[in-house]
């Protein structure tokens, strides 16, 4: 069976398919064309948010599809920078207005830290709990079927969990060889939380590393499925993101098993630069 008819249980006891597709850096004018392929692929996960800006183009591309809405499980993410209740709530509202959806299949907040506060110390618990009731809100209303987070670390994790009424079902963070935050993996996991991984591939540089290269050709698959059935052997649910046609069918054949040796060497490797994308927070935290 293909990973594509896979799927992955949640902690509300709904589940999800266990690869999606990643719609970052894709423009709206571009979105519809490109999540209409990775339908057609076979992807039914399609992840985008409202930072950045191409919700209306990803749901024009789902309704362009004609696959049945509720074949499509879709994620969006409340912009990192909402910390208020009554905000929230509007924001929630709005992005169901630009997908063209009555209901979002998975709602994250997208940080616990506003972007241009991502490096300072405080984290915004009050914020996040805020941002949290809107969303537990919509969630009972039927407009959220699941609820979850994006790049927390524990103690923001711990935030939601001690106070919350709703637990968050995912934790979406970066995950991938070279970049694998092992205890934080364990901690989500432990608390029966699935972790998704964005930038599977380290946003294309994980191409240019030649150890991940000599063991890719080893096994006979590109560094990209390599990348991908690493995150899939952490029990992580990837996103990998592309606009070809070819690179979207070969990311989801994946259907081989790396040694556990392998792993511990995959493990192992040291964080590499990310180049032009370190500008980015997510990519320039790693550094420090």
């Amino acid at each position: 069976m293909s990973i594509l008819n896979e799927t992955c249980p949640l902690n509300n006891g709904l589940t999800i398919p266990k690869l999606g597709f990643g719609t970052w850096e894709i423009p709206d004018d571009q979105a519809e064309v490109s999540v209409k392929k990775a339908l057609e692929t076979g992807y039914r996960l399609i992840d985008t948010a409202q930072a950045y800006g191409n919700e209306a183009g990803v749901g024009r591309g789902i309704k362009a599809s004609g696959i049945p809405r509720d074949e499509i499980f879709v994620t969006t993410k409340l912009a990192a920078e909402i910390k208020d209740y009554e905000e929230a709530k509007k924001a929630i509202d709005e992005s169901l207005e630009r997908l063209g959806m009555d209901y979002i299949d998975l709602l994250i907040i997208h940080s616990p830290k506003p972007w241009d506060k991502f490096y300072e110390d405080e984290h915004y618990f009050e914020g996040n709990l805020e941002a949290w009731k809107a969303m537990e809100e919509a969630y009972h209303a039927g407009k959220l079927k699941v609820i979850g987070v994006s790049n927390f670390e524990q103690v923001d994790l711990d935030n939601i969990l001690n106070h919350a009424s709703v637990k968050p079902a995912v934790n979406q963070i970066l995950a991938h060889i070279g970049q694998t935050p092992l205890d934080l993996i364990q901690y989500t996991q432990d608390k029966d939380i699935l972790v998704e991984a964005y930038s599977p591939i380290a946003h294309g540089v994980m191409l240019n590393q030649p150890m991940i290269k000599d063991m890719a050709e080893r096994y006979g698959v590109s560094i990209a499925q390599l990348a991908i059935r690493y995150d899939l052997e952490l029990g992580l649910l990837p996103l990998p993101k592309t606009e070809n046609p070819a690179h979207m069918a070969n990311n989801a054949n994946v259907d081989f098993t790396i040694t556990e040796d392998d792993m511990e060497t995959l493990k192992a490797i040291d964080h590499f630069t990310y180049e032009e994308f370190e500008q980015f927070p997510v990519f320039g935290k790693t550094k420090r």
